[in-house]
């Protein structure tokens, strides 16, 4: 199986390192698209849609927001934000579930299917999480570094809420935020977390 994949080097020393004992062939994407037998793009944004014109064979994208009605019919969408890409089970959304399954066990990687809905399960409760926590600086109640700590002991997270915005990124942890609350206004952002958007 050859595997075409688009990723920063970050997230391809990640699969690199899961792909160890793998029958797939991958071939990083620099600026050419190759004849592969599916295609994945982590790095994916509508506006820069790489592998557009594959429209038979499968294309996953790392994609939270955006709901398969507005993406292509051979597109899966995975979360892989910052952290998640590290773990042996992905979020998955998909309409070809044999196929894309065994494309990710031969990357290494299970998956739980998840409700095509906006923000899947994790980034949906991580942002509102770190949005919570925005709340709380901007109220006062704690320093940065205490409420981290706080979460980290109190859950058992891997990250407290601030250090998670970071990895993540806080940009992307807006739009999420900012999608949501299209629908349902618990999920408006922080005016402290829009703030720490970098420019």
């Amino acid at each position: 199986m050859k595997i075409q994949i688009r990723a920063n080097a970050y997230q391809q020393e990640i699969i690199q390192k899961k792909n160890v004992n793998s029958t797939a062939t991958i071939v990083w994407f620099t600026n050419e698209m190759i004849d592969a037998d599916t295609y994945i793009d982590l790095l994916f944004a509508v506006d820069d849609n790489i592998f557009s014109s594959i429209t038979h064979k499968p294309v996953i994208v790392n994609e939270v927001i955006n709901t398969s009605n507005n993406l292509p019919n051979n597109y899966s969408r995975i979360n892989v934000w910052n952290t998640f890409l590290e773990k042996d089970k992905l979020e998955l959304v998909t309409n070809n579930e044999t196929e894309i399954a065994n494309i990710l066990q031969a990357l290494g990687y299970q998956y739980i299917l998840v409700p095509d809905i906006t923000g899947m399960i994790a980034p949906r409760n991580i942002a509102m999480l770190i949005n919570e926590a925005y709340f709380a600086l901007e109220d006062n109640i704690s320093t940065k570094e205490q409420i981290d700590t706080a979460m980290k002991l109190g859950t058992n997270y891997p990250f407290g809420p601030f250090e998670w915005a970071e990895k993540i990124g806080i940009k992307n942890i807006s739009n999420l935020l900012t999608e949501l609350s299209k629908t349902d206004e618990r999920y408006i952002p922080s005016k402290l977390l829009i703030s720490n958007i970098p420019c």
